[in-house]
């Protein structure tokens, strides 16, 4: 199944849709105390999805037509968003930094959480050295603690796509990574959520990007350092990973810091990060002088 956060006309809080291709139910009308947020529904577990799915077949649901809609970020409220850089040999190698004999871990601030077709903006006196970057997200659906991989992905509840937006100055000028990508509005996410059910292998995923209309990255999943499993484990052993925590796996190489020449993202700069079997999440960006 898909899930998304979309807005509708003259709501102040965004609403939690099943997507059924280019349609929508809403989830809080399936039933009696249904969900209307994705980490709700996480923290129903497994019965909760079951029940969605068998309230979402019945003849009566009132389904919806998906286009001009408004979205909001994907994941909405995570317990706590965190981020794996150099997990793709490319990307370490390009950036010039070691892959440690452990993943490089940090947070990303949850005022960095966007929208699919949002606008995302920052003034050009803090960086003129912002870049891209196409991540696999994980959202854990069990609590997660000293799991082995061979059964990690046990705890996964889906997939989406995020755009891991770095200033790469601040990167390089301060001894941690989350302020240089915690930006407001550099963590897009979405347009939806799938479930596990639908991504058999999250290592065998076309993934890409597209800054105003030149494909700058396209890899496979399958080239990640530290796969998904590995990761959920690694992770586990320090801290018990909650329902609905948010995993960004890291990019492929391909970055704009890395090219030659630098391509960086500039006023009215369109960007569209894509994975396989999860869909296509676009970035507008704007320079405030």
């Amino acid at each position: 199944m898909r899930f998304a956060h979309v807005m509708t006309a003259g709501a102040d809080e965004p609403r939690l849709v099943l997507v059924d291709d280019d349609r929508a139910t809403f989830v809080g009308d399936l039933f009696d105390g249904a969900p209307e947020r994705l980490q709700q529904l996480v923290e129903l577990g497994d019965e909760g999805l079951a029940r969605v799915a068998e309230a979402a077949a019945a003849d009566a649901v009132a389904w919806h037509e998906l286009d001009g809609v408004t979205y909001a970020s994907a994941v909405l409220n995570p317990p706590i968003v965190l981020a794996v850089g150099l997990n793709y040999a490319a990307h370490s190698s390009e950036l010039g930094l070691k892959a440690d004999s452990a993943p490089t871990v940090f947070t990303l601030w949850p005022n960095s959480l966007t929208a699919h077709e949002a606008t995302t903006s920052w003034p050009r006196s803090l960086s003129e050295s912002v870049d891209y970057e196409s991540e696999l997200g994980v959202i854990i659906g069990r609590p997660a603690k000293n799991v082995a991989a061979d059964t990690a992905l046990d705890h996964v509840w889906g997939y989406t796509v995020v755009n891991d937006i770095t200033a790469r100055d601040i990167q390089f000028s301060e001894a941690q990574w989350s302020r240089c990508k915690s930006f407001d509005g550099f963590t897009p996410t979405g347009p939806v959520v799938v479930t596990a059910d639908e991504i058999p292998d999250p290592q065998n995923l076309h993934i890409w990007a597209v800054v105003d209309g030149q494909t700058v990255q396209d890899a496979s999943t399958g080239q990640m350092i530290r796969s998904v499993a590995t990761l959920v484990a690694h992770l586990s052993t320090a801290a018990t990973l909650l329902p609905g925590t948010l995993i960004s796996t890291g990019s492929p190489g391909g970055a704009g810091y890395s090219r030659d020449p630098q391509i960086f993202l500039r006023d009215r700069s369109v960007v569209t990060v894509g994975i396989d079997g999860i869909g296509e999440l676009r970035t507008h960006c704007r320079i405030i002088d």
